[in-house]
């Protein structure tokens, strides 16, 4: 059967998150959006910590459900950890999420790092410790945990990150790196960007929301086929050791234009450069003269050795969606969190369907009976990737457009259909 999941995103104790990311909270959102497996996250911090032994069961199947309500999300304990130290005479900022199969592995973890650095700081703990060491500490813990490097290709923190990462797996992870058994490609790459790399081959590909609030769940996710919904058969499946009763069926992915660090530039000053238009500046901004933030794009066609284009045999399908949100708020012309566009988004996902069951399978026609049938063009056009993305650059997240400014207009007349 098939289950997606979300195994990485951020609770209430981490800056600059929602406070509805407590666990009663992601458990409702996680079914809006049509999630199975969700994350706990940050399972370092102390007091979130205790909320999750106090609100948590651990069932048969080896994940988590909240003990005093009738739910059916299943809560996986992960939490995404940076790592700021020195290696080669460069300061490194890599962001990792380590998975853990039990609340007593946790404890181990917690304990390790507690000697290490402040966990009551932030959700997601900054610790000066090198990568590789804080993958021996998770492993060291449980040989059923994992270390997944998140967002890889993000500038500023994770592993490829042009401004504090590194060239391979191997120059990070060194004699630990057969751990690695997975990355996550962030908002602003997909997997045909990582196909490019042959060091990625055994490694599967994942996609999680890296949300900040409840309504971002699942904006990137990943579907898995298994015999039964188990943790087991989870890391099975990123491990690729699963076979075909339980592998990785897809990812759901933001198209990487709309991730805020596909392009390069410079956001201070309002400036969007193409990998091409860099090279013509040589990486120096012509409004401050100060270096550009080289964006993923750029950084993927750095390390790559393989052209763009290049499609493997034996890689997961993947798909590229939209928000429902943002397709009603364009089609409505209207702010994403004004009334209108709350409205007919709570109205489409309490009739029976979840968010990610319309964007991906239900029949244009029988959601054009349920809503404005221009809300159902704009989902079959995000569906067959008929969309304009003016790309993200800096921490700006790109801007999509499902509609032409005169198709806006024509909708606006109701002339459109």
């Amino acid at each position: 059967m098939e289950y997606i999941t979300d195994l990485h995103f951020h609770s209430k104790y981490s800056r600059a998150v929602s406070r509805d990311m407590d666990l009663e909270h992601i458990a409702k959102w996680a079914k809006i959006k049509g999630l199975n497996v969700v994350t706990t996250a940050d399972f370092t911090h102390p007091a979130w910590f205790r909320e999750l032994k106090e609100k948590l069961t651990l069932k048969d199947n080896g994940l988590y459900q909240l003990k005093d309500q009738q739910s059916d999300i299943f809560f996986a304990l992960t939490t995404e950890i940076s790592c700021i130290y020195s290696k080669g005479g460069e300061t490194r900022r890599i962001h990792l999420v380590a998975v853990a199969p039990d609340l007593q592995t946790v404890d181990k973890i917690n304990a390790q790092l507690n000697l290490i650095g402040n966990l009551k700081s932030d959700g997601r703990p900054i610790l000066g410790l090198d990568a590789k060491k804080l993958v021996k500490i998770i492993m060291d813990a449980s040989p059923a945990a994992m270390v997944i490097p998140a967002h890889i290709w993000t500038p500023w923190f994770s592993l490829f990150g042009s401004e504090s990462g590194f060239d391979s797996l191997e120059e990070c992870f060194e004699e630990m790196t057969p751990h690695i058994y997975a990355v996550e490609t962030g908002l602003s790459s997909d997997p045909p960007m990582n196909w490019r790399l042959s060091q990625l081959d055994r490694l599967a590909i994942v996609s999680f929301s890296d949300a900040h609030s409840p309504a971002n769940l699942g904006r990137e996710a990943t579907a898995f086929e298994l015999e039964n919904l188990t943790y087991q058969n989870i890391v099975k499946a990123l491990k690729q050791q699963g076979g075909e009763k339980n592998k990785i069926a897809y990812t759901i992915e933001f198209f990487p234009e709309e991730g805020k660090y596909h392009w390069d530039g410079h956001r201070l000053c309002n400036l969007r450069l193409s990998p091409a238009e860099t090279k013509k500046y040589k990486g120096i901004c012509p409004v401050c003269k100060k270096p550009l933030t080289i964006g993923v794009l750029n950084r993927v066609d750095k390390l790559a050795d393989r052209p763009e284009g290049f499609k493997p045999t034996s890689r997961p399908p993947y798909k590229s969606l939209v928000p429902l949100q943002e397709i009603i708020a364009e089609t409505l012309d209207k702010g994403k969190n004004t009334k209108g566009v709350q409205a007919e988004y709570e109205r489409l996902t309490q009739s029976g369907h979840s968010e990610l069951n319309i964007l991906m399978k239900m029949p244009v026609d029988e959601l054009a009976k349920m809503t404005n049938p221009a809300i159902a063009e704009g989902i079959k056009r995000v569906r067959e990737g008929k969309i304009t993305v003016l790309a993200g650059y800096d921490g700006v997240y790109g801007t999509v457009k499902v509609f032409s400014d005169k198709e806006k207009k024509a909708i606006g007349q109701s002339k459109l259909f």
